[in-house]
C-alpha cells in the first residue's frame, strides 16, 4: 500500500462515511452512532493507519440528530482515531448545531460555475465560523472540462441519466460550454483552468476537489493555480454562465432528498 511507503505525518489522509448505499434513484443514508465508530474502525483497518486526519460525514441523516453524530466523532477525535472533522450536504442549521458540538474543519458542498446555489447561505456561513470549503464537482460533473462535449460519455456512466447531460438540457448547457471555452482562449487557458481558478479565486479558504483518472487533467487541473484572475475577470466569467440559463439539477431526482437544502435533523430532545 502506497501510504506503508510515505512518511505518515507528511500525508493528509480523508476519508468519509454515512451513505450506506448510493444509486441515481436513491441513497440510504446512516448517522447513528454507533454506525460513526463501526464505520471509522473499519476505515482504519483497511487503511492500515492508526488516525484519519479529516472524516467527513458523507451525507447527513436527517433522522438522527447530528448532535448524536458529532457527539460520537468527537468522541473518536478524543481516542485520536481522527483529527479533524468534516460534513458534505449540510444545511446551515445542521452546520451550526455541529459546530457547537465540537468544531467543524471542513464543509464538502458541490460548487462550480454550473452550481452556485451555496453563496448566499453556506459560504457566509462557513466564514462566519471559521470552517473551509471544499467543493466537490468544481467541474459541474465534469462538463466544463468537456465531458459530454468533446468527449462522449461511456456507456457505463452514471452522468447518461444526469438532469444536466440529458435531453434539451444538455444541447443548452453544450452552448455554455462553448462561451467558457471561447473566455479560455482568450485568457490562454483551458476551459477547466479557468474554472478552477474562478473558484480559488473565491478566498484562501477554498480547495477545490476535482476528480480525473488521467494525467493530462491532473496536470492541467493543477495548471489552475498559476492562474490570477482579476476582479474584472471574475465579472466577465459570470457574465458567460448566467446561472439562470443551466439547464437541469445539479444531482439525480433520487439524491435531491439528501442536498443541503432538504437534511436538517430532528432536534436532540425530540429523536423519533
Amino acid at each position: 500500500m502506497v501510504l506503508k511507503q510515505l512518511p505518515r505525518k507528511k500525508i493528509q489522509l480523508a476519508s468519509k462515511f454515512g451513505v450506506v448505499s448510493m444509486a441515481p434513484t436513491s441513497v440510504i443514508v446512516k448517522g447513528t452512532p454507533e454506525y460513526v465508530r463501526s464505520c471509522c474502525e473499519a476505515s482504519l483497518k483497511r487503511l492500515g493507519v492508526d488516525y484519519i486526519d479529516l472524516y467527513y460525514q458523507h451525507r447527513v441523516d436527517p433522522s438522527v440528530p447530528i448532535e448524536d453524530t458529532i457527539g460520537e466523532l468527537k468522541m473518536l477525535v478524543v481516542e485520536g482515531k481522527i483529527k479533524y472533522i468534516g460534513l458534505s450536504e449540510a444545511s446551515p442549521d445542521t452546520i451550526r448545531r455541529a459546530h457547537a458540538v465540537h468544531p467543524i474543519t471542513a464543509v464538502q458542498m458541490e460548487w462550480s460555475l454550473l452550481t452556485r446555489d451555496i453563496e448566499e447561505e453556506i459560504i457566509p456561513l462557513c466564514r462566519e465560523l471559521g470552517i473551509g470549503i471544499v467543493p466537490y464537482s468544481p467541474l459541474g460533473r465534469g462538463l466544463l472540462g468537456g465531458k459530454a462535449v468533446v468527449e462522449s460519455l461511456p456507456a457505463n456512466s452514471f452522468l447518461i441519466s444526469h438532469p444536466r447531460f440529458t435531453g434539451e438540457n444538455l444541447g443548452k448547457n453544450k452552448q455554455i460550454y462553448a462561451r467558457v471555452e471561447n473566455l479560455a482562449k482568450r485568457n490562454k487557458c483551458t476551459p477547466a483552468q479557468l474554472s478552477l481558478a474562478w473558484l480559488l479565486r473565491q478566498g484562501d479558504d477554498i480547495v477545490p476537489i476535482p476528480g480525473t483518472t488521467k494525467i493530462k487533467n491532473l496536470d492541467e487541473n493543477i495548471g489552475s493555480l498559476m492562474m490570477k484572475l482579476t476582479k474584472e475577470d471574475m465579472k466577465e466569467i459570470l457574465n458567460f454562465v448566467p446561472i439562470e440559463e443551466v439547464a437541469g439539477d445539479r444531482t439525480y431526482g433520487g439524491m435531491l432528498k439528501v442536498t443541503w437544502k432538504f437534511t436538517n435533523t430532528p432536534p436532540k430532545d425530540c429523536k423519533a
